[in-house]
């Protein structure tokens, strides 16, 4: 057996081996690299090369933008910024049977694309939501599945630092298209959820909410106007070239402060506890971007991505065929496997495969991205399942049954982004950002 197959025996094995027994999925990746990386070399080499790896895994300013998002974020849970989008929904989802469901869906998705943070997306609107479904008396398993649903609709809407990670790893796609590309598939989500929470609205026969006042509908779309118009200030300075990804970040949290105090919700006692609220998250982030830095050079000195591709290529010459293989294997992966892992595990070795079959790297990511977040919705480890349960104080099984639908329509979603590339190419190819 040659030994690039048992070095890329040994990377996986030891890796998913680790995982299976509940090890750190960062520590996993450094110890499984490390192995493999002895069987290519001695172990004096081997740490050295692993020394290297981790002090490159972080090279590059474009990291900044991970804590900064984090740090943008807990600014916006603190500044009730979410609240105001909420009330903004609300008149949007008045009209609709159960408008609180609905509400939290669209809420989710505006809040998402400012925070670019699933989890945080999550805690604000549905921290905010959930006394307002409970004394209305909403299902409390439904309205914590539309919560967890509707949450992973910001990492594709911008900012996202999820497909700030796939450029950094399918080897520099385009940032600025990557992002607006993301628009139409978070909307695509967005519907995925609405569909499924509608029908169980109507079949419950949830009232719909009366708008009180026209002074009222006109006093919160005011007050949710500058919130939203970040957004625009965000892309349109990455689109036009203003600002980079990472400055977008710096100017997030710029804005956020801005925001926060401007409506008086951010005492400066506050700053402090948000600054160290921001650094769990973002250092385990960094340290396993680090540590798959690590991977990365076992990876690319045991030409392990090539290896793959060419497994996965000879299994059938029918581009639909080979990616629905492909589509399948990150659904199961994401069942165990959180988002950020496993697309910088991911990304590089499935590059060479979406180059041999013709796709654009645009496309890939927002493919990648968008079925990987399913997997944050889908137990066993469903982070976003775990934060909605706790919010909604309800037992985790419970979740199940009411997610299940919205992750069957996010699944046929995911195969028209799949196969209909132009879901995806339309708007960044308008904007002149790609040919």
């Amino acid at each position: 057996m040659a030994i690039e197959t048992w070095t890329a025996l040994t990377l996986f094995g030891i890796f998913f081996a680790l995982l299976f027994v509940g090890f750190p999925v960062a520590f996993g990746v450094a110890l499984s690299s490390i192995a493999a990386m002895i069987v290519y070399a001695d172990f004096d080499t081997a740490l050295n090369v692993a020394g290297q790896g981790l002090a490159t895994g972080v090279e590059g300013t474009a990291f900044l933008a991970i804590p900064l998002f984090v740090i943008a974020g807990n600014i916006m849970n603190t500044g009730s910024i979410a609240k105001r989008l909420i009330d903004f929904t609300k008149i949007v989802a008045a009209p609709l049977p159960g408008p609180l469901a609905h509400c939290n869906i669209i809420a989710s998705t505006l809040f998402g694309a400012l925070a670019g943070i699933a989890s945080a997306a999550a805690i604000a609107v549905g921290g905010t939501i959930f006394p307002h479904a409970k004394r209305e008396k909403y299902e409390p398993e439904f309205m914590a599945a539309v919560n967890a649903a509707a949450a992973p609709a910001g990492l594709l809407i911008p900012p996202s630092g999820s497909l700030i990670l796939f450029s950094l790893y399918s080897g520099g796609t385009s940032i600025a298209a990557l992002f607006v590309a993301g628009y139409l598939p978070g909307m695509l989500w967005g519907l995925s959820c609405i569909v499924p929470a509608l029908y169980f609205t109507i079949k419950n026969k949830y009232p719909r909410e009366k708008v009180t006042s026209w002074s009222y509908a006109l006093r919160a779309t005011w007050n949710a106007l500058p919130s939203l118009g970040l957004i625009v200030i965000l892309i349109g300075g990455i689109v036009t070239g203003a600002f980079t990804a990472t400055e977008a970040a710096g100017m997030a949290v710029f804005f956020s402060f801005l925001l926060s105090f401007a409506y008086r919700e951010l005492k400066l006692s506050e700053i402090p506890r948000i600054f160290i609220d921001s650094v769990v998250p973002s250092a385990i982030c960094l340290f396993l971007v680090a540590c798959s830095g690590i991977m990365g050079w076992v990876l690319n000195y045991a030409s392990i991505p090539e290896m793959i591709s060419q497994v996965i290529l000879d299994a059938s010459s029918n581009k639909v065929i080979l990616l629905l293989l492909i589509n399948l294997m990150l659904l199961v992966v994401g069942t165990f496997l959180d988002l950020t892992p496993a697309l910088i595990i991911f990304t590089p070795m499935l590059m060479p495969v979406f180059a041999q079959l013709g796709m654009h790297p645009v496309h890939v990511g927002i493919m990648m991205v968008f079925n990987l977040c399913i997997g944050l919705i889908t137990p066993p480890v469903g982070t976003l399942l775990f934060v909605s349960c706790s919010i909604a104080d309800i037992p985790f099984q419970r979740i199940i049954p009411r997610v299940l639908p919205m992750v069957f329509a996010l699944i046929a979603a995911l195969a028209l982004v799949t196969f209909v590339p132009e879901i995806s190419l339309f708007v960044p190819r308008q904007l002149g950002l790609i040919q």
